[in-house]
């Protein structure tokens, strides 16, 4: 297999794979947040109703704080990497072989050998690669053509790779 394709210089494209992989990064912030907020909702609200004082109040609005910010933390993160990324835009590329994935942006490159990635989550728009826990980089199907993407959605599928977000 050899899958070849160019990246252009476009400004959006580069917070739109930092959007991606700061979703996947940042989504335990969300559901933190939630958590806290619940709970600081429940304490607070069982707190006016058993009368346990006011000075745990501070505490339960505390924690409602601390959850909502947590949850503004990533759509925060995306926002701001979309507004610096056309900063960021040069022409690049892939050249995906059965042995690595070479991605170029600008002068620099870097490659993954696929024996390293232990999963890909399928997303909107990108496959986002991972090496270890870790998301490594995000390969965008929109700048394939369709038998590219499903030469590649083959290949992942039979080494056990893909996985659906």
């Amino acid at each position: 297999m050899r899958i070849r394709f160019d990246v252009p210089a476009d400004p959006d494209y580069p917070g739109r794979a930092a959007a991606a992989l700061s979703r996947v990064r940042l989504a335990k912030f969300g559901y933190i947040g939630a958590a806290l907020a619940v709970t600081g909702v429940a304490a607070f609200v069982a707190s006016r109703e058993y009368g346990w004082g006011e000075q745990f109040s501070l505490l339960w609005m505390s924690l409602v704080t601390a959850g909502v910010l947590s949850m503004l933390y990533g759509p925060w993160v995306r926002s701001r990497a979309r507004r610096r990324s056309g900063e960021y835009a040069v022409d690049g590329g892939y050249d995906i072989t059965d042995d690595t994935i070479t991605m170029r942006s600008g002068t620099e490159f870097g490659d993954i050998a696929w024996d390293r990635v232990s999963k890909v989550l399928d997303t909107p728009g990108f496959w986002i690669v991972y090496v270890g826990r870790m998301p490594a980089t995000v390969i965008p199907r929109e700048l394939m053509s369709a038998d590219d993407v499903e030469t590649l959605r083959d290949f992942m599928v039979n080494r056990g790779l893909l996985q659906t977000g």
